[in-house]
């Protein structure tokens, strides 16, 4: 086991320090990324902690998987904000960060007072980042926004009802949340840059409903991609039914036979070289315009043989091909194994636990795990202390309600 604990820090965003105001996933998935990156990330956290600590299983209360999952590499400070003095303290953190993320509705940071005008005047280079559901410049502005409106509202259950000729569903997975992370944590990035250039801070929307028809519509606007339009929108390739994993004899393939090369590899490879002369599959164009009989044909073929038989004939003639995993195996991947993917740790309070290591691999900034997810409100008083309050003032802080921190432990 690895005893997780506080150390020497690494990574390409070393020295940036980025204030964490966001909960549940699209802010904090962020956050991570920019904390795994190197980024000093202060959580800012109400008296009742993000709502992702009451995740279950659990094996203490508001230390939820999914708040571990979400929260390494950061550290958690108890601000009442409907307080002045937990605005002061948050204004006085401020002083001293390169950017502040919030998940909180513009609206609702304007009623606290707490708007970029008001950040910008203690720290007039600050990045004033929203993580929000919709673009304030339209008429969905203000609405509340979660993952599931927001993959219906930019088509999703839609593409799966139309793929699979079934009930509409929505994506198994925080999908709209994940892909605005990434966004969120690019426009820091970006941010940062432009300061670097400009010396200016700047105020920064990154809306989930905009990004996430972004992503789709990127294959999916079609003929509509010209005005006027040369076609429907929908790319059938994406839509086809028979795009799905593959039957074999004795379980399942997953496989993407794609360009000419390819094509011709297998057709001699089933001893069939002749059909790449047939018109539905002598050229790309003519693939996708008969994608439903081209995975058809493949359907019907890969159901003679077995997963393994297949597996091996298709990586002795480099044609892309993998299993079809269920969740315990990719747990247990071999090559996940090989590169260390799930770290074990020993987490102060919470145990023994997995944990995945952050992927992307810097031969000049490496990437390191400093501490683990923190108890709620773990680092108040550090962090009030680092921002220059008197030992006297953030005790009465406490005592007042208006910050907290956990008992020793």
């Amino acid at each position: 086991m690895i005893e997780t604990r506080q150390a020497e820090r690494h990574g390409p965003l070393y020295g940036v320090r980025i204030l964490d105001m966001t909960t549940v996933l699209m802010g904090p998935y962020a956050t991570l990324i920019l904390a795994d990156l190197g980024a000093d990330i202060i959580k800012i956290e109400s008296p009742e902690g993000d709502v992702s600590r009451q995740s279950t299983p659990a094996r203490s209360p508001k230390m939820g998987h999914a708040f571990l999952n979400c929260n390494r590499n950061k550290r958690s400070v108890v601000l009442d904000l409907k307080h002045p003095g937990g605005r002061s303290a948050l204004l006085k953190l401020a002083e001293r960060a390169d950017a502040l993320i919030y998940s909180v509705r513009p609206q609702a940071m304007t009623r606290l007072k707490l708007g970029y005008d008001d950040f910008k005047a203690v720290n007039p280079q600050i990045i004033y980042i929203g993580a929000v559901g919709f673009s304030q410049r339209g008429r969905y502005s203000g609405r509340p926004a979660y993952d599931d409106v927001i993959q219906g509202m930019a088509g999703v259950p839609w593409m799966a009802a139309r793929a699979s000729g079934q009930a509409p569903r929505y994506a198994p997975n925080a999908y709209a949340d994940r892909v605005s992370s990434l966004h969120v944590a690019l426009a820091v990035v970006g941010a940062l840059y432009h300061r670097k250039c400009t010396g200016h801070g700047q105020s920064v929307e990154v809306p989930m409903f905009e990004n996430l028809v972004h992503l789709l519509l990127g294959e999916h606007l079609e003929g509509e991609t010209f005005i006027p339009a040369r076609g429907p929108m929908g790319h059938p390739r994406a839509l086809s039914p028979e795009r799905r994993p593959y039957r074999t004899k004795d379980g399942f393939l997953c496989t993407l036979v794609y360009n000419d090369k390819q094509w011709r590899a297998f057709f001699k490879m089933i001893g069939q070289p002749e059909r790449f002369e047939d018109p539905r599959f002598s050229s790309q164009v003519n693939r996708i315009k008969n994608i439903d009989a081209v995975y058809g044909f493949l359907s019907e073929i890969l159901q003679t043989r077995t997963t393994e038989e297949w597996t091996k004939l298709f990586m002795e003639n480099d044609l892309p091909v993998g299993p079809m995993n269920s969740l315990e195996d990719v747990l247990n991947d071999p090559h996940l194994a090989d590169v260390g993917y799930f770290t074990p740790i020993v987490h102060p309070t919470e145990g023994s636990l997995r944990a995945m290591y952050y992927p992307t691999e810097f031969s000049e900034a490496p990437v390191t795990s400093r501490y683990p997810a923190p108890r709620l409100g773990q680092h108040t008083v550090e962090l009030l202390a680092e921002a220059g309050y008197e030992q006297s003032r953030i005790d009465e802080l406490i005592v007042d309600g208006i910050v907290t921190s956990p008992p020793s432990k």
